[in-house]
């Protein structure tokens, strides 16, 4: 893997690349060693001003809404291009501000992310309309025009997908962005910045501001020039953002938090079930809103689950996330890693059967100060506890004993959250009834952490509204038009 040295920290705004207003700047961190990486500009309220002026000027004035849709598709698939030629700078970037290990950087994420661009390219061909019947001799049809300025607002976790999935359908649909990434991993949103406008973006169409995120974020959602906010993030966050942007009445989407079911019957076909049991919590380090973090198990395999499950977590060492070999890396920062820590005091002190991990690592001849946690699993876990009902965000796996289907679909909708669910059987009715009974947005069947640009997602009840990839995704990006003509 080559290294790439990053000095860029700066704020993209109509095209150019610029300090913030009051110079002010702060390191990213490496969360493998604790080293700086790069000082990123701290944009504050005047910056942010900036930003969304240009973005506005670039939607009222400029030629990205008014170029046709096969204009805005050549250009969308040129950015693909850049990203394909740039993908191991892109995963690098990714693994060195997040920790994600580079063996998924460069195999999932900075594939999908070539995905999207691409699929969205092509949405942006197909955003259509309707002509209707009327009593009187008019024709009526209809629009679906673009929103206007939208403000990505971004997580840490997956830094240039969940980009993407905003920013992609976004400006497929003819609208302007303002990119806000989390301020923990800007690296990639930076790179994405430099290859928009390589690939002939119009100044002002995509801008990027980096800096704290509370602040930033209240700016965004408070600007009258802002259209709509694409958020994912912690359902407190979104909450505060829904209200924050009713006084604009701005069009929100939320995808938020998770407390994912994952449910092993008896008659499973076990090994599959336990590859993706443990997919489910310990992929992206469990810094993942689908992740399966509640893992409910029929009684007459609990026990075999709870051991099996506990033996592999011993082998799955955290290491170097520049290493090929590597599966597991250091949490993305410190704040995620004192969470994770106060979490696994709480399920201690509540009972529940500490079975591995639970602390801190270092690999063997690693530098201090990386953020490592082993893989922790809880076994005999009441579905009341805090652990159990809480999001986590990190690599700990609660186990639920249950005896019926009945059982299991209540303790499946006993959370407040209702992202994602796993079902594992090999009775397909049992599957069928399941899934449809779970108060999720997914249900992965017989498979678990699934993705693919052409299918949605987003959540239930306090997981949020709206969905994400699919070409349902572009509802919340365009409005509806009706137009009328008098025909007689």
């Amino acid at each position: 893997m080559t290294s790439y040295v990053i000095t860029e920290g700066r704020l993209f705004i109509d095209g150019k690349w610029r300090d913030a207003i009051d110079k002010a700047t702060a390191p990213t961190i490496n969360p493998a060693d604790g080293s700086e990486i790069a000082q990123i500009a701290q944009a504050g309220d005047a910056d942010v001003d900036i930003a969304v002026d240009a973005a506005r000027r670039a939607f009222d004035e400029g030629p990205w809404p008014r170029m046709t849709v096969h204009e805005r598709a050549k250009l969308l698939y040129r950015v693909a291009d850049l990203v394909e030629r740039d993908a191991e700078e892109m995963a690098y970037r990714e693994t060195v501000d997040m920790g994600k290990p580079i063996m998924f950087s460069s195999s999932v994420d900075v594939p999908i992310a070539i995905q999207l661009l691409r699929y969205y390219a092509g949405i942006a061909t197909q955003l259509d309309g309707a002509t209707r019947g009327a009593q009187t001799p008019t024709l009526n049809y209809t629009l679906r025009q673009p929103l206007g300025v939208v403000a990505a607002i971004t997580p840490f976790n997956f830094p240039l997908l969940l980009a993407l999935t905003k920013i992609a359908p976004a400006l497929a649909a003819g609208n302007t962005v303002v990119h806000k990434p989390s301020p923990a991993t800007p690296l990639t949103a930076l790179k994405m910045a430099e290859l928009f406008a390589e690939a002939g973006m119009p100044d002002g169409a995509m801008n990027v501001i980096t800096g704290p995120g509370v602040e930033l974020g209240e700016a965004l959602v408070k600007h009258p020039g802002i259209n709509k906010i694409a958020f994912t993030g912690s359902t407190e966050v979104g909450k505060s953002i829904i209200k924050g942007a009713a006084d604009t009445l701005k069009k929100v989407t939320m995808e938020l938090g998770g407390k994912s079911p994952h449910i092993i019957f008896a008659d499973a076909d076990l090994e599959s079930a336990l590859e993706y049991a443990f997919f489910g919590i310990f992929y992206n380090k469990g810094e993942i809103c689908t992740a399966g973090s509640r893992l409910l198990v029929e009684r007459p395999v609990y026990d075999e689950v709870v051991r099996r499950l506990a033996e592999r977590a011993t082998t799955l060492l955290p290491g170097d996330p520049l290493d090929p070999t590597t599966m597991f890396g250091p949490l993305a920062h410190r704040g995620q890693f004192e969470k994770v820590s106060e979490y696994v005091e709480i399920g201690k002190k509540e009972g529940a059967r500490l079975v591995v991990g639970g602390e801190p690592y270092r690999p063997e001849g690693g530098p201090d100060g990386g953020l490592y946690f082993l893989p922790t699993i809880f076994a005999d876990v009441d579905n009341g506890m805090r652990i159990a009902q809480e999001e986590i965000f990190g690599p700990v796996l609660c186990v639920i004993p249950f005896d019926t289907v009945e059982e299991a679909v209540r303790i499946a909708n006993d959370t407040a959250y209702g992202l994602a669910s796993g079902v594992h059987t090999r009775d397909l009715k049992k599957a069928i009834t399941v899934a449809h009974a779970i108060h999720s947005g997914t249900t992965w069947v017989n498979t678990y952490n699934k993705y693919d640009s052409t299918t949605p997602y987003g959540g239930y009840k306090a997981s949020g509204f709206g969905r994400e990839c699919g070409p349902e995704s572009m509802e919340s990006y365009t409005q509806v038009k009706s137009v009328w003509i008098d025909v007689s």
